[in-house]
């Protein structure tokens, strides 16, 4: 087995610090060929020592001989006195440049000073802990301007504190060991449910359902449910454990209706609805990144309901669609979508097979009559045409709880 490589750069944003003097570190995530990932802290000044290594390794590719056979990209020196406001604007110009680096030609970018300058060190592992009375302050960049040139950043963006509901074991050593009631910082919320947070000086994966939000049960930034439905595809088949998931095979389509953050989405095959892994799906006309495979694991993290001794500090529970109401409120949305059903299709004379009747027309020679009927005229005016009577059963299925029970008590009597 040959060296492992840099896969994947990411600029997560840059941390303040006072330990020694006030300075500022660049957060990395760096995801390796061996499918592991590292945090990675490192300063701009060492980020262009690197650079500048860099360009004499290669002098070709840094276009030192000849401008026209650069490829390897360039990078803004650090300026003589690094404030806040540099260290933001300098995120979109660094975030590219990590990107272009790893996708150079392999003898650049699987190099060893690539290797070495990305390669954890142990103060990665255990950075220096805030004073007491001043906390480092991190600034996540948002993604969607990690490719310009600028980064739209305002103001310190505080990580979410959340807390554990129960004791939790890592089964790799990428992940994070909690007991309940440990504060955690949320520094990626990933949409397969393992959210990358740090803990003190620890950091690691954990399974979102172990996490609840200090201030409420409630997740704010969780979607509601869209019964039109998102266009997916399974890239792993899944076996139902629970009630309430759904079997499914490697490249089925189904349809995603809520995309839950604890990486159990509820999906849609038909007529049916149930749980399913979201790290199992990706979108329709979408290319199977391989980068996205973050978290280094074979299975989803577990369900909240499998939990066993978990402490919540809310004496209200979260919030939860139970799968009849996601089954009922899909099957509305379908048959609105499409109104001709089929039990409404089921209900209109079949054509299929014609049968002849034989009737006299009086001077006693017979007439054949197609059963087929005459083709519906189009209703004058652009009027709508009015549909059937829904059946006793059909306005049962679809009405409220209270009008079932009237309808109960009165038939009753």
């Amino acid at each position: 087995m040959g060296e492992i490589y840099i896969r994947h750069v990411e600029l997560l944003g840059f941390e303040r610090r006072f330990i020694p003097s006030q300075h500022y570190v660049y957060m990395l995530l760096v995801k390796w060929s061996d499918q592991s990932e590292k945090l990675i802290y490192r300063k701009y000044p060492e980020i262009y020592t690197f650079h500048r290594s860099l360009t004499e390794l290669f002098p070709i590719e840094a276009g030192e001989i000849d401008a026209k056979d650069r490829i390897i990209p360039a990078l803004p020196a650090p300026k003589w006195f690094d404030n806040q406001k540099a260290t933001e604007t300098r995120q979109g110009t660094l975030a590219e440049y990590c990107h272009s680096l790893i996708s150079l030609p392999p003898k650049i970018s699987r190099c060893e000073l690539v290797r070495s300058f990305f390669r954890v060190r142990q103060e990665d592992e255990s950075p220096p802990s805030s004073l007491p009375f001043k906390r480092n302050e991190t600034y996540l960049m948002q993604k969607d301007k990690s490719r310009t040139n600028t980064s739209e950043i305002t103001g310190p963006i505080i990580l979410e504190t959340y807390r554990a509901i129960a004791d939790y074991s890592k089964s790799t050593k990428y992940e994070l060991d909690l007991q309940a009631g440990d504060h955690v910082e949320i520094v990626e919320k990933n949409d397969n449910g393992w959210w990358f947070c740090q803990c003190e000086s620890r950091r690691g994966w954990v399974p979102a359902s172990y996490l609840e939000p200090l201030e409420s049960p409630d997740e704010t930034e969780e979607p509601e449910p869209n019964y039109e439905g998102e266009l997916y595809i399974t890239t792993n088949s899944y076996t139902a454990v629970e009630d309430d998931e759904l079997t499914l095979g490697e490249g089925e389509t189904i349809e995603v209706i809520h995309k839950l953050l604890d990486g159990w989405w509820v999906v849609r095959k038909g007529e049916e609805t149930g749980h399913y892994p979201s790290m199992f799906l990706r979108a329709k006309g979408e290319k199977l990144d391989t980068t996205r495979n973050e978290n280094l694991r074979k299975a989803p993290p577990p369900r909240r309901s499998t939990i066993r001794n978990a402490q919540s500090i809310h004496s209200r529970g979260r919030q939860r669609i139970t799968q009849d109401t996601y089954r009922r409120n899909s099957r509305r949305y379908l048959q609105h979508r499409d109104p001709r059903g089929p039990r409404q299709q089921a209900s209109q004379p079949r054509s299929s097979q014609p049968e002849e009747k034989q009737m006299n027309n009086g001077n006693g020679s017979p007439s054949t009559i197609d059963p087929t009927p005459p083709p519906a005229q189009e209703p004058q005016g652009g009027l709508p045409t009015v549909p059937p009577r829904p059946s006793r059963e059909l306005i049962l299925e679809r009405c409220t709880e209270h009008t079932r029970k009237k309808v109960s008590i009165r038939s009753a009597s």
